[in-house]
């Protein structure tokens, strides 16, 4: 019954997460989920997905392991994780350097993509893309120090002055 739903629902997947690639300058990106069935009932059923991926047009699906660059696996898991919020609200996502191998433009489009996302739950965001942290409310800064024989980490809220100004050093 189980496997039967999750089979139901494949297809408003894949256009979900491909409407959300294209938010993400992916226009031609396309996503398939197959379910293959595993030998032996597990906790989580008798399912595992196997997601196929193309971000070029005419090329042929391939799994997500063998064709996705960084800047697209980042894109990919920033579309699942939207998704995912929508449907099961969490108090607050951290997204730790999810907009990896991305910039300019799409880095943009990402962090637009985590300010919806900021509709439905609180968003933390750790980055080093000024086009990412310039759409946040808050801003800390997160630095070490090192004294003598050890190094300690420690985070500051900034004020507007100081949110300009790191964001002009990024």
């Amino acid at each position: 019954h189980l496997s039967t739903k999750r089979k139901n629902v494949l297809q408003d997947i894949e256009q979900s997460l491909k409407a959300q690639l294209q938010l993400m300058n992916m226009p031609e990106a396309e996503v398939k989920i197959e379910m293959q069935r595993l030998p032996d009932l597990t906790r989580t059923g008798y399912d595992n997905p196997i997601f196929l991926f193309n971000v070029n047009k005419g090329m042929a699906l391939q799994p997500i392991a063998k064709i996705a660059s960084g800047g697209e696996m980042s894109r990919l898991m920033l579309a699942i994780k939207s998704l995912i919020i929508k449907k099961n609200v969490l108090p607050t996502i951290v997204f730790d350097e999810i907009d990896t191998g991305v910039s300019g433009e799409v880095s943009s489009k990402m962090g637009d993509v985590m300010l919806k996302i900021a509709n439905y739950c609180q968003v933390i965001s750790i980055t080093h893309l000024p086009q990412v942290a310039a759409k946040a409310q808050h801003h800390y800064l997160i630095f070490k120090q090192s004294e003598a024989n050890k190094t300690t980490t420690h985070i500051k809220y900034l004020d507007r002055q100081e949110r300009i100004y790191e964001l002009a050093k990024m």
